[in-house]
């Protein structure tokens, strides 16, 4: 059974283009289209699409609005468009945070040609969002009950799916890395860690550049610990989290008590950052002293990491598939049998409280 497909934008050209590029994959239908917020909280409940492309800057009602208002009378994955910019990745993670599984960035430029490349990437990315509906909407909906920063023993007595390996060890450095779905899930466990949580932390998430510098200072805002994004020669301290910057790579150095390098890569991976760079380089850096937490996310990045870490005698835990948005990176950490746990994303802070 095709995916369908609800287009809704201001934007008669963007409408047409879209409709074309989903249209040419058999797997998708193009159900109907949408020319504002309200049209399109209308038309949700109407043509009961599987998934709805969302533009944020609309007349009559906005994205965010209609986004909001379509989370409380009908449940539907979103996947919203995005400009490049600071204030469009601020808008970006309100959208996340609000309901909407993905984002794609917005470029006429691009929309404009006729790219086999452009039609795979948002082909692939509508099947995902329609793949992650039924997790999606029964986490939004248990998120949406409880406060947004709570303390950690409050977090439900929900058992771990599955115990590989349970080792103690004196762990010096925590990781989290993750891709779709991700922005929640760190604001999940980071507003949830005390202020004197006492080891540093580094964040691995799939995010552009520009995007990367609004979200640490937003999860700064909102959490105890300290949070920023990393530049070159960065220090780890205890307590407080440095995210990669979106487009580089972040690598761990032990010299100094400990600093990260943030450098270009290789071009040739598909990832910047790269989950399995900053694990790689963190199990040469620190050996047997990392825990490593591999959350929602599309693909495999992090299971090569995850296995050098292992290798050096670290730990690597994984999000279970019941909380993730994208059972990806998570499942392919597990298959591979590299996860000591694997734990429901609400038990996550508590686990990281008892286990550093």
């Amino acid at each position: 059974m095709a995916i369908k497909v609800l287009i809704v934008d201001d934007s008669g050209f963007f409408r047409r283009r879209l409709n074309e590029l989903l249209s040419g994959d058999p797997l998708i239908e193009v159900v109907g289209t949408a020319q504002n917020g309200r049209e399109a909280i209308e038309k949700n409940k109407a043509l009961s699409p599987d998934v709805i492309t969302m533009d944020y800057e609309m007349p009559v009602l906005d994205g965010i609005s209609a986004l909001k208002q379509i989370m409380a009378s009908k449940p539907t994955a979103v996947l919203m468009f995005s400009s490049m910019t600071h204030e469009g990745a601020k808008i970006t993670l309100d959208a996340l945070e609000a309901g909407a599984v993905d984002y794609l960035p917005k470029n006429f430029e691009d929309i404009s040609r006729n790219s086999s490349k452009l039609k795979k990437v948002l082909s692939d990315r509508v099947k995902a969002v329609a793949r992650s509906r039924y997790r999606s909407t029964a986490r939004k909906t248990e998120a949406a009950a409880k406060p947004a920063a709570r303390p950690v023993t409050s977090a439900p007595e929900r058992p771990t799916v599955q115990v590989y390996n349970r080792g103690v060890a004196k762990h010096k450095l925590l990781i989290l890395g993750t891709s779709t779905g991700g922005p929640v899930a760190l604001q999940t466990v980071l507003t949830a860690l005390p202020s004197n949580f006492p080891v540093p932390i580094l964040l691995v998430q799939h995010m552009p550049g520009t995007f990367t510098n609004a979200f640490a200072e937003r999860l700064n805002r909102i959490c105890q610990i300290g949070i920023s994004e990393a530049k070159d020669n960065d220090s780890l301290k205890p307590g407080h989290a440095l995210l990669a910057p979106g487009g580089k790579q972040l690598m761990v150095d032990a010299r100094h008590g400990g600093i990260v390098r943030v450098l270009e890569g290789d071009v040739r991976l598909n990832y910047k950052p790269s989950v399995d760079v900053t694990f790689g380089s963190a199990a040469k850096a620190f050996n047997n002293k990392v825990l490593a937490v591999v959350l929602t996310g599309m693909g495999a990045d992090g299971r090569d990491g995850a296995r050098m870490l292992k290798t050096a005698g670290s730990h690597v835990w994984a999000q279970n598939q019941e909380s993730c948005v994208i059972y990806g990176m998570p499942m392919a950490v597990v298959n591979a049998g590299l996860a000591d746990e694997v734990i429901h994303l609400n038990d996550i802070p508590r686990r990281l409280v008892e286990a550093i």
